[in-house]
């Protein structure tokens, strides 16, 4: 009897057990390096252990990975189970839950999921140089997230560079002209050469447009047959709002007509005024940039880009004020799809 006592008080004992939570530090889950020996840019996150969820690890790590990115500019998450756009967008919501609209358009995209657009869809020929997303307009987006559903069979990479190098490697001269005049950017709509104001804008009701201009500190035209003309002036270098450090931040060496192809230029302007181009950039007091001054901004980006190639599941997360990005020209199909967040508005133009 004694025997059966002593057996039931252990067995209560054993039922009153519970599990002890086992503590796992963030290097035990993942681990980070680098694409090489001498390049900082970007951090490389990957599982230290199979089957982590991306997600749940960053939502529990996000003042970590701030921190990292507010550091590097760049992180490279590769090598964890995203396996579709929907994985991919349950991972930057983790990290910023309300995902941006792309308004004030300046590529063609298509939206595949709920704020998440495929990239840039020109064609797979052209070179996209390095730039700033939506440094043209007067708010931008401060993160911006990168995920290969299918890498190119050849090239296709999104070079990146870190725009601090870029800033202090740029001629004095240069900076100083463009910090004192700015950048104005003009585009003409409805030609049929570049994106309708529709798609810009996003709207069908000109009402709309004006209002939006308006607020932004844009001047637009109305011309015959529903074309549009726009005008803004914009800054040429913008400061991080969390470390105070200046990058270049401008749309200057993308807009200008000497970023297009020579025999497109040659066409353009067979057909077209200067000021009647789908799009070009000026100083901001409408004098004419010197093709010569944005081939060596062209020039320091190129030399600052590191560029790595894409592996089905990659997601690349940047802090668009630190780091620029662009696109290789590619062979066969490639999908890369993005998201933004983080809405940052200029007040700088504000009267």
């Amino acid at each position: 009897m004694d025997d059966v006592k002593h057996t039931n008080t252990g067995f209560n004992r054993f039922k009153s057990l519970r599990p002890r939570p086992v503590s796992v530090s963030s290097e035990q889950l993942i681990r980070k390096s680098h694409l090489t020996d001498c390049a900082t840019l970007p951090l490389v996150v990957q599982p230290a252990l199979e089957g982590i969820d991306l997600a749940v690890w960053a939502e529990h790590h996000r003042a970590e990975l701030e921190t990292e990115l507010l550091k590097f500019g760049a992180i490279l998450f590769r090598d964890f189970p995203l396996k579709d756009v929907s994985d991919f967008e349950r991972f930057a919501r983790a990290i910023s839950p309300q995902l941006l609209d792309y308004n004030e358009r300046a590529a063609p995209r298509h939206e595949v999921g709920k704020n998440i657009y495929t990239s840039t869809e020109f064609p797979a020929d052209q070179r996209i140089p390095l730039h700033h997303e939506m440094s043209y307009s007067h708010n931008w987006p401060q993160k911006i997230w990168f995920h290969c559903v299918t890498p190119a069979a050849e090239r296709g990479a999104t070079p990146i560079a870190d725009d601090r190098k870029v800033f202090k490697r740029l001629d004095p001269k240069i900076k100083e002209t463009f910090i004192r005049k700015k950048v104005m950017y003009v585009r003409n709509y409805g030609d049929g050469l570049d994106l309708t104001w529709q798609d810009v804008f996003q709207t069908t009701d000109k009402a709309k447009v004006e209002e939006y201009c308006r607020q932004s500190r844009v001047e637009f035209e109305w011309k015959d047959k529903d074309r549009l003309r726009t005008r803004q002036v914009r800054q040429a270098i913008a400061n991080h709002p969390q470390s105070g450090v200046t990058v270049w931040f401008n749309h200057a060496h993308m807009f200008h007509l000497s970023n297009l192809r020579p025999e497109t230029r040659q066409a353009l302007l067979a057909d077209f005024e200067e000021m009647d181009l789908p799009r070009n950039a000026y100083y901001g007091d409408g004098s004419p940039i010197e093709t010569s001054v944005l081939d060596k901004i062209r020039g320091v980006y190129d030399e600052e880009a590191v560029v790595f190639q894409w592996q089905k599941g990659d997601t690349l997360l940047l802090d668009n004020f630190l780091t620029c990005h662009g696109r290789e020209p590619f062979v066969g199909p490639r999908q890369i799809v993005v998201a933004m967040a983080e809405l940052y508005t200029n007040t700088e133009f504000d009267p």
